[in-house]
């Protein structure tokens, strides 16, 4: 999960870039970056840190230029480096610069390829170094000086026919402009707007409808899976489906959690979705415990709060908030390492009494997924004064790996895998715990686009869309990506990173 921008404007684009990465915060808190293009020349900036950390004014001045893409980064794979912070470049052809949302499920088979057959190095762990110098190498073998939207498509083509697994980019292509893809799957989100401004008009994609929203860009729709999109350096908009099969399967963990509820997705309002989360499990709770004592609601802040608020109404019981939430704390589930984790949940809550003293409380939550954190947010409620303590999760049990770019990459790091549901409600230590069924879940997410025939549910069900995940790959990406893996790469990096100046 990351947050990708681009933009083609009239007037300079740096601003407008860096604050619509700080709405999009939420999806990367590791490393950001932006590089813009002026007079065919790239101006970079990118490092470990929030975007407000990243970018001073000096650093501002100096990313000149009508057109650049930005982006903010969330490790799934590697670890905290300003070396994976992202775009990636590459001068060869043209000068290209690429920013990633996802997870290439082929890239270490791609790696190998890129520098036995193409002569190509990479230089990091990333897969998106790895999908930047596929792009690449797709556009020079169209082995001409002067590139048309025809050459770019049938680079983008190539790339489908090479990349597997889950990818949403934006490139950037010095002297004629920026190309936007989804894979065929549509797995992880992109959209495009635009705008009228006195200069002209100027066109805008990201991750969510949000950044185009607050930078006063109309929403115009989603890119489609397997679809890419051509704005040129003039202001020209192509479009062009590049892939030959595509299949409309967008990650349902995006409306669950990752993305922001004022965001619009798939032609899915997550707000509303989030919503029906809420009404559907009120409603499984009333099957289940139809002679329950629950005395008020109370939702974990701040993603669970709209489900549990159509939640309470449902169940006719008070809808309160319990949670104090420091915002200056980072989201705890896209931090690196459990041990940060753990560190950060009294660090990020803190309780009002008066809502627990002597009350059945009913906690909300979007999903569990280690764990760790609920049961200490259990064990707060309960030294609040709560005389019971139940728990309700928005969404199903999590019980395998995520390998289309969220970081849930261990079983062995899953709460729910291979345990029942009163064997977690033992381990976090409530009175009960409730799920969500799956199929109440694509029945919320559906309701707001019914020609989405199919959803990403392999967090909760084990079966991956891209028909190209078995347990090799599985247990590869464990050993790879866990939380000692992590650890150890960390620790090697911050050495190195002793004797680096990224200022």
């Amino acid at each position: 999960m990351c947050g990708i921008i681009g933009i083609v404007g009239k007037s300079s684009v740096n601003q407008a870039i860096y604050d619509g990465l700080t709405v999009l915060q939420h999806r990367g808190q590791d490393a950001a970056g932006i590089v813009t293009c002026e007079d065919d020349k790239l101006y970079l900036r990118k490092d470990s840190g929030l975007v407000r950390d990243v970018f001073h004014t000096r650093h501002m001045v100096r990313l000149k230029g009508n057109m650049g893409i930005g982006h903010v980064r969330y490790p799934t794979a590697g670890c905290s480096t300003t070396a994976e912070a992202q775009p990636f470049y590459v001068n060869t052809p043209y000068g290209i610069t690429l920013a990633h949302n996802g997870n290439l499920t082929n890239a270490d088979s791609l790696k190998k390829d890129l520098y036995r057959e193409d002569l190509r190095h990479i230089n990091t762990e990333s897969d998106s170094e790895v999908l930047l110098n596929v792009f690449a190498h797709e556009l020079l073998k169209q082995g001409k000086l002067n590139l048309n939207e025809d050459d770019i498509f049938n680079a983008v083509a190539g790339v489908h026919k090479r990349c597997r697994g889950a990818y949403a980019v934006v490139a950037l292509i010095t002297h004629y402009g920026i190309v936007a893809f989804r894979d065929p799957n549509g797995i992880r989100p992109l959209v495009f707007g635009k705008r009228e401004t006195e200069q002209g008009l100027e066109y805008m994609v990201a991750s969510e409808s949000v950044a185009l929203n607050i930078l006063g860009f109309e929403l115009v729709r989603d890119v489609a899976p397997g679809e890419a999109i051509y704005l040129s350096r003039e202001g020209r908009l192509f479009t062009r489906m590049c892939s030959d099969q595509s299949n409309y399967c967008p990650c349902i963990f995006e409306h669950v959690y990752l993305a922001r509820p004022d965001s619009i997705i798939d032609s899915i309002s997550v707000y509303k979705a989030r919503l029906r989360m809420g009404k559907s499990l009120a409603k499984k709770i009333l099957r289940t415990f139809p002679d329950h004592d629950i005395d008020v609601v109370i939702p974990i802040p701040d993603t669970s709060r709209t489900s549990a608020l159509s939640l309470a109404h449902t169940l006719n019981r008070k809808y309160r908030e319990g949670f104090v939430k420091n915002r200056y704390i980072p989201r705890t589930f896209i931090m690196p390492g459990q041990s940060m984790r753990k560190k950060s949940v009294r660090q990020k809550l803190n309780t009002i009494e008066l809502e627990f003293r002597n009350k059945n409380v009913l906690l909300i939550d979007d999903s569990i997924v280690r764990g760790n954190t609920s049961k200490q947010i259990v064990q707060m409620a309960r030294d609040a004064g709560a005389k019971k303590v139940y728990f309700a999760s928005a969404s199903p049990p999590v019980r395998f790996p995520n390998v289309y770019g969220i970081d849930m990459p261990s079983v062995n790091e899953l709460i729910g895998h291979n345990r029942t549901t009163e064997e977690i409600a033992e381990l976090i230590g409530v009175d009960w715990l409730i799920y969500q069924d799956l199929e109440d879940l694509i029945a919320a997410a559906r309701k707001g686009n019914k020609s989405i025939k199919q959803f990403d549910t392999s967090c909760f069900t084990g079966e991956y869309i891209t028909g190209d995940v078995d347990q090799g790959y599985l247990d590869y990406i464990e050993n790879q990506r866990n939380d000692g893996a992590k650890s150890k790469k960390q620790s090697h990096v911050e050495t190195i990173d002793l004797y680096n100046n990224t200022d």
